[in-house]
């Protein structure tokens, strides 16, 4: 099994802990991956990151399709591999209706269709096999809708980048992670219980059939939390925080893919709950309603011993072919550690 490091993205004030990045590097990390909401983005810090590494591989999870084409999508992906000697990975995502259309100003569209055209797109660029040209719902190559001059013409990358350039995608519905199956080479569940590979089995083996593909080609690569500490109970606090901020305010109360996705993990009564809390003001009450069993099910925490144990789960997942790659969000050194002389 892989793994790799969450950087995330910044706060109010930009911050890299390279000194982190550079440890899990030497131990063995796979790589590390960037973020973005509607403050700091994904590719810049990215490119930060390369420049001061030499043999991490450094990923987007994700960037947001909408607040780029899939060409500039490309041509970012094709000068990092150049520049980084094919170190980047691109991780596509959807984001959400409210960042979207509130933060980006555009349709959110249609998530599904807009990945499978999306990565249409950025394979042909790639390729450079001739000029792009494509028609689909989500994107024309060249445009010819409204406003259009008429002047486009099919064009092909002056860059040609010498290096396979893997492509992620980021979902958890069933349609999403069907698609992802069909034109990614991995995907990112937000959060994983890896004893209920069931609950995306059957989308992504029918994603892989209409790819011609097994498993074997595809990377399952679920972010887990690791805090370690004597007190399990005080490790599982930012973690509720986190979990009840996407299961109760993630979306609209009638579309939140979060929300239903933990019902889809057997807590169907606790996910209601911690809705009907979170929007209605009772944000702390929601945190107190994610389940200890859920976080638990999901990411590693508790003294050392207990963190070694709860890991063989995740082994016995990577040997299924189940996960290829686990992606640990942490700041503590002692557990990358730890995991890196668990899994490694």
């Amino acid at each position: 099994m892989k793994l790799g490091l969450i950087s995330g993205y910044s706060g109010r004030k930009m911050g890299l802990n390279l000194d982190g990045i550079r440890r899990a590097e030497s131990l063995g990390y796979d790589s590390v991956w960037t973020s973005e909401a509607y403050g700091s983005d994904a590719v810049t810090p990215a490119a930060w990151i390369l420049a001061q590494t030499t043999k991490i591989k450094v990923g987007t999870a994700i960037m947001q399709m909408p607040a780029r084409s899939p060409a500039m999508a490309a041509m970012t992906a094709m000068t990092l591999s150049e520049l980084s000697g094919g170190r980047f990975i691109v991780g596509l995502g959807a984001s959400g209706p409210q960042v979207v259309e509130g933060w980006h100003g555009v349709p959110y569209g249609k998530p599904v269709t807009r990945l499978k055209e999306y990565v249409a797109i950025m394979k042909q660029i790639f390729a450079r096999e001739g000029p792009v040209t494509f028609e689909g719902t989500e994107y024309q190559l060249p445009y010819k809708g409204p406003g259009a001059t008429g002047l486009g013409r099919p064009l092909k990358s002056i860059l040609k980048s010498e290096d396979r350039i893997p492509i992620y995608a980021a979902s958890i519905t069933e349609a999403g992670v069907q698609g992802a199956a069909e034109v990614a080479d991995g995907f990112f569940p937000i959060w994983m219980d890896p004893d209920k590979y069931s609950v995306f089995g059957g989308s992504i083996s029918k994603g892989l059939a209409v790819s011609g593909r097994t498993l074997a080609d595809f990377d399952v690569a679920p972010f887990v939390t690791a805090i370690m500490g004597d007190d399990v109970v005080a490790c599982m606090q930012p973690i509720r925080g986190s979990m009840a901020l996407y299961i109760g305010g993630m979306g609209a109360r009638n579309k939140n893919f979060y929300n239903n996705y933990y019902k889809r993990l057997g807590f169907e009564e606790a996910a209601i709950q911690i809705q009907d809390l979170f929007l209605s003001g009772r944000k702390d009450d929601a945190m107190a309603a994610v389940p200890a069993e859920l976080i638990d099910a999901c990411h590693l925490v508790g003294p050392a011993d207990r963190i070694r144990d709860r890991l063989q789960r995740w082994k016995a997942a990577g040997k299924a072919g189940q996960v290829g790659s686990m992606l640990i969000g942490s700041q503590q050194p002692a557990v990358l550690e730890l995991i890196a002389k668990e899994m490694l």
